[in-house]
């Protein structure tokens, strides 16, 4: 899943990208807040960590801004201001979840979960279709309760899959949301992960839908 996060402290944007990396999201982290603003119609994100102190335009007018315009990212608000009356203001601003640093990577991630689960609908922590079942927190896919060996990139398009169930994915969504700013792919990426995931499913798990991109098959 691919995350914004604007925070203008080196030392936690830093931690944020590495951390959340490892867990298994694509992070974009921008320092100002005019930059996070316009960064956000840029690419399809699935959720926004927000600071609330930052340059150049404040966090708490940035997330306003998103919500005049309609945006409906969910958004998790980070920020050293602990008072009551500051953290209404910011959920009442169109803030999903609050977060008060100092905090721990694994609430951040847990709660970017809970975010992303109810934007797609999703009620319980797993993620199934047929025989598969995935565990976005131990980064786990079984295939019929056996364990699965697949690679990042192989559980990240498989999250994406399962999490997007009845729709079509374009195979430029599907890059965007597998790959951040900066990061190389090949022409056929996309094509190789799918293949991969065939073999290791089964061939009729993934559909193609010529001409458009990609979707689960019947379950």
């Amino acid at each position: 899943m691919r995350i914004l996060l604007i925070e203008d402290d080196a030392m936690i944007g830093d931690g944020l990208k590495a951390g959340l990396g490892q867990l298994g999201f694509v992070v974009d982290w921008f320092r100002h807040g005019k930059d996070g603003l316009a960064a956000l119609s840029s690419a399809p994100y699935d959720a926004v960590v927000l600071d609330l102190g930052l340059p150049g335009m404040d966090g708490m007018a940035v997330l306003a801004a998103w919500r005049r315009a309609g945006r409906s990212e969910p958004v998790l608000v980070l920020t050293a201001r602990d008072a009551l009356p500051e953290r209404l203001k910011g959920l009442d601003a169109g803030a999903d979840d609050y977060l008060v640093k100092p905090f721990a990577l694994a609430e951040v991630a847990a709660r970017l979960r809970a975010l992303i689960r109810r934007r797609h609908g999703q009620s319980g922590p797993l993620f199934s279709h047929g025989g598969v079942s995935f565990d976005p927190v131990a980064r786990r896919a079984t295939l019929s309760g056996e364990p699965l060996e697949l690679t990042a990139r192989e559980l990240s398009l498989l999250e994406l899959l399962l999490a997007s169930k009845g729709r079509v994915l374009p195979r430029e969504l599907i890059e965007e949301k597998l790959y951040g700013w900066g990061q190389e792919l090949d022409s056929n990426a996309v094509e190789v992960h799918v293949h991969h995931l065939r073999k290791k499913l089964g061939s009729a798990f993934i559909k193609t839908v010529r001409g458009v991109g990609y979707t689960l098959g019947e379950s």
